[in-house]
């Protein structure tokens, strides 16, 4: 598999050449297109694969779309939903947490998992459901405009608010909590952050959707007006 990031870092999408039966499963809505001799398969049955899906679009998809070369070579071009930066992570036998809707596709051999043991438990309360991409093979997670990396040494700790979280590995410790009390992040529009400590690395976006949409809410038309 072959892999071309074009129009970075702003406007990131990738074109994939997969080598003949090589296949790639992507969040739905993420195809732009493929060539005549890749087959689509929409499937659920992908290790229980539950999609973080965008929060723009609302809701959750139990489906995930698998795009297999057959009878040749085959190329398939995939988007995020909003405008921003995609990392290429390669896996070897390793796993690489993915935010609440930061997934993009992955490779045969990433095995997708959105029961995350303890992980599930924190912080489902607050609505996040994050993924496990996990084993050997190549995963590819989205961001909503800038892409950074956060390297940490031993002991070493940041704080990162949830909207701008992308990914973590699994060798940084992290833990959750609330900026303030209730009244405070709902006003304040702080709420969830993550602690992590290193060693480790972790990823984040530089813009938030959501504080976006806030913004334009005083603009848009009410009550059918």
């Amino acid at each position: 598999m072959e892999v071309e990031f074009k129009h970075r870092p702003s406007f990131t999408h990738i074109v994939v050449q997969l080598n003949r039966g090589e296949s790639i499963s992507a969040e739905p809505g993420a195809l732009v297109g493929h060539s005549s001799n890749v087959s689509v398969n929409t499937t659920t049955s992908r290790d229980g694969l539950v999609s973080s899906a965008k929060s723009m679009l609302g809701g959750e998809s139990a489906f995930v779309n698998e795009f297999v070369a057959e009878g040749g070579a085959g190329e398939v071009e995939l988007s995020p939903p909003t405008p921003g930066d995609i990392m290429q992570h390669q896996l070897e036998d390793e796993t690489l947490y993915a935010a609440d809707g930061a997934f993009l596709a992955a490779s045969d051999g990433v095995d997708i998992d959105s029961e995350i043991g303890g992980v599930k438990s924190m912080i489902g309360g607050a609505g996040l459901t994050p993924l496990a991409l996990k084993g050997t093979g190549t995963a590819f997670v989205d961001a909503y405009g800038g892409l950074e990396t956060l390297d940490l040494g031993a002991g070493e700790t940041y704080t990162l608010d949830n909207a701008n979280l992308v990914a973590w590995d699994d060798s940084v410790e992290f833990s959750t909590r609330r900026v303030g009390d209730l009244k405070s992040s709902l006003l304040s529009g702080e709420g969830l952050v993550f602690d992590f400590e290193g060693p480790g690395r972790a990823w984040y976006q530089t813009r938030d959707f959501e504080a976006l949409a806030d913004a334009l809410k005083p603009y848009l038309p009410t009550n059918g007006q």
